[in-house]
């Protein structure tokens, strides 16, 4: 073959391997869930009221059995999304409604409840430290901040009633209630993600839904 054909060949395999780069790309772009805006038209001084569930499955969509997490709209609707616009040093009150069922954890660390005000959480109303995964039902998920230093387990559900299609509802489904505060920092994009892994049918349990942002993981995005 003659040097010229050979530079043809390369050249067309260089192109193809930028479309696929591309491909991938758009795709993941088209596929990124909504941003859902905690931010427009907040008061300086006053906080922000986050609430967001975690679910078994989430009932539909393209992976209707992956475990996932909602968060409520400011309009009051729940919306799969994990990308959530918040207001830069503001007070940050969150609420979660888990779900979920627990198991025991492979690293007792992140069973334990830090960067949150005042380096605690409540479950149902009692304040605590930490959950000890080994005792009742174990944790379900957390809801991790590894830059801001913000980790909180989530207490399983017990017993064989678990919502298995979102938006579950408080009135209607068995869940644990998880209230805990902490202050966004300046501007800036920070992941969040859970790291209990509930990724069934995959390597560990780390694939699918702990790796999409969407369900198991997603950014703080902190605005002016």
């Amino acid at each position: 073959m003659s040097r010229a054909g050979k530079l043809g060949i390369v050249f067309s395999l260089f192109a193809l391997a930028v479309g696929l780069v591309v491909f991938t790309a758009m795709s993941f772009l088209r596929t990124e869930p909504p941003t859902v805006d905690l931010a427009a038209g907040h008061q300086p001084g006053q906080p922000v009221h986050l609430t967001v569930e975690t679910v078994g499955s989430v009932g539909y969509g393209v992976h209707p059995q992956w475990v996932s997490y909602l968060v409520k709209a400011p309009n009051g609707q729940w919306v799969q999304s994990t990308l959530w616009n918040l207001p830069a040093h503001t007070k940050i009150d969150v609420t979660i409604y888990q779900y979920d069922s627990g198991s025991p954890l492979r690293n007792q660390q992140v069973g334990q409840v830090y960067g949150t005000d005042g380096g605690t959480a409540t479950l149902n109303g009692k304040t605590i430290r930490l959950v000890n995964s080994n005792a009742g039902s174990g944790v379900g998920h957390t809801f991790s901040v590894p830059s801001l230093g913000i980790n909180v387990p989530l207490a399983g559900v017990s017993g064989n009633k678990i919502c298995s299609a979102a938006p579950c509802l408080p009135n209607q489904w068995p869940h644990n209630e998880v209230k805990f505060s902490f202050t966004t920092p300046g501007v800036g994009q920070y992941r969040w993600q859970c790291f209990v892994p509930c990724g069934l049918s995959y390597l560990y349990g780390n694939g699918g839904p702990m790796q999409t942002i969407g369900y198991m993981g997603g950014f703080l995005k902190v605005v002016d």
